[in-house]
């Protein structure tokens, strides 16, 4: 390959297996193999979820300030928030799934009703003592599904029931119970604070569609529970709006992480975007890609749910507008897959599994960064790996 060639490696964290940071390494170790001499960009993605602050603080000047805070079942977890002191004033990065994630529950103890998402509302708190003016918020991996009561309550917010009794650490099942919510001590703390959420999903907060009905059983609710649920994030809705709140529960992304959207953008006049946009362009992605030759993204599992919002999708839609041919590498595919490819209207010139097939899944989880080291390798070789699509490199 004539002159010197840039590639970006751009990639979404593989569940179970490899952070984005270490599956841009492994891809980058896979270009070098093949090609010494190439400018490689390593850039760890996210859509809101794992590795949401990985993303956002790669190579910056954040300091990591850890804290033991409540986690989704109430137990003590160690999490943290990462705090970037700016000229003017401190920004924090703060992800849901470290203090409320559906991965710190065994699955047999999974259960929406019974999780909280206080230790969330912890770890903000603590950002604004240190000095955070700007709160971005991560909300991707959720056990819970409160409508970040919880969160809430943690700020200050009091919430009441029938009896003017305090509900002290609001859970799912409690949401149906708030009669009264008194917003102003939380107003009081969050004053000249700007929180931005990121968004994995478009869902509303309640209805057919909505948080409960769509992923409530993925966190472990039954049918029954998902009703109580649904009518519970109803509930919140209506005591939101007589306290004075004007978010629209229908807006799309209000029913983010079990409505932590609808929450905090309720009381705290929370800006939502789209996770992987937000990664992105704090990222300077566009700029990323001028003069690449070509970006190597990827994720667990490409279907067609990764064209909806995910990160490694996303990236290949910037490198796709800007002319940069672009290569997923991904753990599996499933149902759709094909949807992500250039000659359906997606960005990707190939989407190749890495997993050899008739490999079990425990021996892949062990194998993931030597696999993708070696897909990367082939994809970036004369003659390329196998897929749809031409294998190409070119100068720019």
């Amino acid at each position: 390959m004539p002159g010197r060639v840039r590639i970006v490696a751009a990639s979404d964290a593989f569940k179970d297996c490899l952070t984005g940071a270490e599956a841009c390494a492994a891809a980058a170790r896979g270009v070098r193999a093949a090609h010494p001499h190439a400018e490689i960009i390593e850039r760890p993605l996210s859509d809101g979820g794992a590795g949401f602050v990985e993303a956002l603080c790669a190579g910056g000047s954040h300091r990591w300030v850890a804290r033991r805070v409540c986690g989704p079942l109430g137990e003590p977890v160690d999490a943290g928030f990462a705090l970037h002191a700016g000229p003017d004033s401190a920004s924090a990065v703060v992800q849901l799934s470290d203090a409320a994630g559906l991965a710190l529950i065994p699955r047999s103890e999974r259960n929406p009703e019974q999780t909280t998402t206080f230790g969330v509302g912890e770890l903000i708190g603590a950002a604004i003592e240190a000095g955070a003016r700007e709160v971005l918020l991560g909300i991707g991996n959720s056990a819970t599904c409160d409508a970040g009561a919880g969160l809430l309550a943690a700020l200050g917010a009091r919430f009441l029931d029938d009896h003017g009794a305090p509900i002290e650490r609001p859970t799912g099942a409690d949401l149906i119970r708030i009669a009264r919510i008194d917003a102003s001590p939380l107003a009081a703390r969050a004053a000249g604070v700007r929180f931005t959420v990121a968004c994995d999903v478009s869902n509303p907060l309640f209805g057919p569609s909505g948080s409960a009905r769509v992923f409530a059983p993925q966190k472990g609710a039954d049918p029954a529970q998902v009703e109580r649920l649904d009518a519970g994030l109803r509930n919140f809705a209506r005591r939101a709006a007589e306290a004075g709140a004007t978010f629209a529960p229908e807006t799309p992304g209000a029913g983010a992480a079990g409505g932590v959207s609808f929450g905090l953008a309720s009381f705290c006049a929370a800006a939502l975007r789209p996770g992987a946009e937000l990664v992105l362009d704090a990222l300077g992605f566009d700029e990323l890609l001028k003069g690449a030759s070509l970006l190597i993204t990827g994720e667990g599992r490409f279907d067609a749910t990764s064209l909806s919002g995910k990160a490694a999708f996303a990236a290949g839609m910037r490198a796709r507008r800007a002319g940069v041919p672009a290569i997923a590498l991904v753990g599996a595919t499933g149902q759709g897959w094909e949807a992500g490819l250039t000659s359906r209207a997606g960005p990707f010139e190939r989407i190749v599994p890495i997993t050899p097939a008739g490999m079990p899944y425990e021996d892949a989880l062990r194998a993931a960064s030597r696999l993708l080291e070696e897909a990367a390798a082939r994809v970036v070789s004369p003659g390329g790996a196998p897929g749809p699509g031409p294998s190409r490199i070119a100068d720019r």
